[in-house]
């Protein structure tokens, strides 16, 4: 089933959920590490949120990918030479990869003039993760790539968000495929037992999913805390509260498709539970919607599309103060207008 490809700005209400699909270093740590750093290099000199135009109330693209294969069968494939491609624009562009968890609960800590991204894998195909016999990512999978390019590029984190299934990446397995995951860094999400369209089902069958592939990590990956939701086909249960509370799960936040970004977690206008996420395409899509796709989002972004940038600090929240209106009461106390 294809999913539902609409800018989220054009939705409203029951309309827009309908069309949905770790823990970084303390301050004191970070803050020590660029301290020993600045003392091998010399005096070096702040820089203000005005010096770098910091927006820590600007948009953060979450993008969307399926499955790694030569020859795509699907809109929702990429080559892995087109992965490659994508992270290293990434990079060159500066942005600095986060998970999900770390996204939606505002703990951002990327330097100062970068901009968070969040990737996000679905579905938990080999194509994904699969590890050797000397349990190393084998080459051409999407945690091999990551790696690569954060060698190539340092200051590109390599991290990501997989959600999953039951009896995820079976070429591996899914106790050695998620431990090696969680030991890496990544961070491991729910995607559902099966991959049940949530809204086809009643409220006890759609809470059963959801509790079903929330089981499989923890059985999978005991003292995993799964606290991210994918809906498989963007299908919100009813009622929408399911997906974020139920019996034996408890979600921070619940990603759709969308085909837009979403806002800052620091926004008024962001809404946990229905967090809008971009299909990874290029501009020549066949499929007929390149203009939701990441290739057409990134541009509009780097042509001055209100992209978040970051002050460097953790602790606050740093935006030009004409957007003070803009801001979540929540984060008054973080606020860092200029």
């Amino acid at each position: 089933m294809r999913h539902l490809l609409v800018p989220l700005g054009a939705l409203t209400g029951a309309a827009l959920l309908a069309t949905g699909c770790s823990t970084g270093p303390s301050p004191a740590v970070g803050g020590h590490r660029a301290a020993a750093s600045s003392a091998a290099a010399g005096p070096v000199t702040a820089k203000s949120p005005a010096d770098v135009g910091a927006n820590e109330l600007g948009q953060v693209p979450v993008l969307m990918y399926h499955q790694l294969v030569e020859e795509p069968a699907s809109v929702y494939d990429r080559t892995p030479a087109d992965f490659r491609a994508e992270l290293e624009r990434l990079a060159r562009e500066n942005y600095v990869p986060v998970t999900a968890r770390d996204f939606q609960t505002g703990r951002i800590d990327i330097p100062a003039g970068t901009h968070p991204v969040v990737l996000t894998f679905d579905d938990s195909t080999n194509s994904q993760v699969r590890l050797g016999p000397d349990g190393a990512p084998a080459p051409g999978t999407a945690v091999a790539i990551l790696a690569d390019t954060a060698k190539k590029y340092p200051a590109f984190k390599p991290v990501a968000t997989f959600f999953v299934n039951a009896d995820a990446f079976s070429a591996t397995g899914p106790a050695k495929a998620l431990t090696w995951l969680k030991e890496h860094g990544h961070e491991v999400a729910n995607h559902t037992g099966r991959h049940e369209n949530l809204r086809s089902l009643d409220q006890a069958d759609a809470e059963g999913a959801i509790s079903a592939g929330q089981e499989a990590i923890e059985k999978a990956a005991p003292g995993t805390q799964v606290t991210s939701l994918a809906l498989p086909f963007g299908a919100m249960p009813e009622p929408e509260g399911l997906a974020r509370r139920g019996t034996g799960y408890r979600y921070d936040g619940v990603y759709l498709v969308g085909a837009n970004p979403s806002v800052s977690p620091f926004a008024k206008a962001f809404t946990p539970g229905a967090i809008p996420r971009i299909r990874s395409a290029g501009r020549d899509d066949e499929g007929g919607e390149a203009e939701f796709g990441s290739s057409s989002w990134l541009d509009k972004l780097a042509a001055g599309g209100n992209r978040y940038t970051s002050d460097g600090d953790p602790n606050t929240v740093a935006f030009p103060s004409a957007l003070q209106d803009e801001l979540s009461p929540a984060f008054a106390k973080r606020a860092r207008p200029y």
